[in-house]
């Protein structure tokens, strides 16, 4: 064999092996964007049912106190002793600080009625919908950054 040849050979060899990692790298990224995207989906879901476990203490609460909680801390757990008004122990720790999977929950209530808040930590990274909901438990839903309101369509119905 000449060194031309084995020269050749080598050149031939080492663009095989480049294309095989390009062709490797992109259906790497490919899976990675399939993932995010679920994350980001499971995170969505996550939050809606947050909201539906807020609802579900909301109704106790206001049975309990004769008002609905002005905040997620009131259905919390208390940090010693016994439940009350102020952390009735209702719903986890991890939702009354207003944090769980990805997305910022916010609350306020009164005797009559409350609403409910969701908007992702890092909107498109953790999710990209933000919820709305109040004592009807209707989750309403906004595709985009800016916060769900009252009049933003019903989840679900797209």
């Amino acid at each position: 064999m000449t060194n031309e040849r084995a020269v050749w050979i080598a050149v031939v060899c080492t663009v095989a092996v480049l294309c095989v990692l390009l062709v490797g790298f992109g259906i790497i990224t490919v899976l990675a964007a399939h993932l995010h995207d679920a994350a980001r989906s499971a995170n969505e879901t996550a939050a809606q049912a947050s909201i539906r476990t807020i609802h579900q203490a909301q109704v106790q609460y206001n049975s309990l106190y004769n008002r609905f909680a002005s905040s997620v801390t009131e259905l919390g757990p208390p940090v010693n002793g016994t439940s009350s008004a102020a952390a009735a122990d209702l719903i986890g720790s991890d939702l009354a600080i207003g944090e769980k999977n990805g997305y910022k929950f916010a609350m306020t209530g009164n005797e009559s009625g409350y609403q409910i808040t969701a908007v992702p930590v890092a909107f498109g990274a953790t999710g990209s919908r933000t919820f709305y909901s109040d004592q009807t438990m209707v989750i309403r839903q906004n595709d985009g950054p800016e916060p769900a309101t009252v009049n933003s369509q019903e989840v679900g119905l797209r």
